[in-house]
């Protein structure tokens, strides 16, 4: 088939790269969002599948808005049999969903109507689910509400954080589509409406949602370290200043103490929750480097009785 591609970071890089090693279909185009500044000198940056396409002579659009008649007609004249859209950022309007005769086909990191929305596979996380997943749909003018083509399936380990299990839903959803458009070229694909009962939503995170509050559980605050890394990174403060932690174990079984306490910091830094107790396995202090609580408790001491957070 000849096909669009639209998608913009590593997570549509990857769907790009198995479409191009397999070559089966023909990629006329790629759409990707505008270059943006990065670092510190806020440099225009590229975005991934930008890199890709131009390493392989696709002709690249990146238009700030998908709603103008300019782009309805470069993607009339591409005349595409089918859109394949992956994290590309942008919401399209009815016209153009409507103009590819085989549909517009989107690569989803979850197991939709679960996590519908922005940071799917963070939140599988977050919420401390044991499988994650990807989904092929029909897109639709709804926010991920789009009939079901087909999904796959993946336990979430208990110490895989967000970035481990984007890579590895990447990898999955490559294959996945593949999959998919064999099927929708065959015409033996069978879409399925979504169970909206079941829909929930996955709104995009803030550093504001990072700050660990102790009074949960440790399991809960587990759970939020992995969903945080890579980004915005779960947080707290020690002695005034911002202690980032990357890395957790909760220990269920624990003696009490008032939350955010700490009951232990010689070879490792672990801190009284509203349930059970959060032993920081790898800390960040502001103005230094991440580290193992080990090696942090060293050149940081911290005494026993000390409260994170305050």
């Amino acid at each position: 088939m000849k096909l669009v591609f639209m998608g913009t970071p590593e997570f549509a890089q990857v769907s790009l790269q198995a479409l191009l090693q397999q070559g089966k279909h023909e990629v006329l185009a790629v759409f990707s969002q505008p270059d943006k500044p990065k670092g510190r000198g806020y440099k225009l940056t590229p975005p991934p599948v930008k890199v890709l396409a131009q390493e392989h002579g696709i002709p690249v659009y990146q238009p700030a808005s998908v709603r103008t008649p300019e782009v309805l007609e470069l993607l009339e004249s591409l005349a595409p049999d089918a859109l394949v859209v992956v994290a590309y950022g942008k919401i399209l309007p009815k016209s153009i969903l409507e103009l590819p005769p085989k549909g517009c086909i989107n690569v989803h990191g979850s197991l939709l109507p679960k996590y519908r929305g922005a940071a799917p596979i963070q939140w599988t996380v977050l919420n401390g689910d044991p499988v994650g997943g990807v989904t092929t749909m029909y897109m639709d003018v709804g926010m991920d509400t789009g009939d079901i083509l087909l999904t796959r399936t993946t336990p979430v380990g208990e110490q895989e954080t967000a970035g481990e299990l984007f890579d590895r839903l990447a990898d999955l959803g490559a294959q996945l589509l593949l999959e998919t458009l064999d099927q929708v070229q065959a015409g033996t694909i069978q879409p399925r409406p979504q169970e909206e009962a079941l829909a929930t939503h996955a709104p995009m995170l803030t550093k504001e949602m990072a700050r660990m509050d102790f009074t949960q559980s440790a399991q809960a605050l587990h759970n939020l370290v992995r969903g945080m890394n890579p980004w915005p990174v779960a947080r707290t403060t020690l002695h005034g200043k911002l202690l980032k932690v990357l890395a957790t174990s909760p220990l269920a079984d624990w003696k009490k103490g008032e939350p955010g306490q700490v009951l232990e910091s010689g070879e490792r830094l672990v801190v009284a929750c509203g349930q059970g107790a959060l032993a920081l396995e790898r800390v960040q202090l502001e103005g230094s480097k991440p580290m193992a609580s080990r090696d942090f408790l060293r050149g940081h001491p911290v005494e026993k009785g000390t409260f994170l957070g305050q």
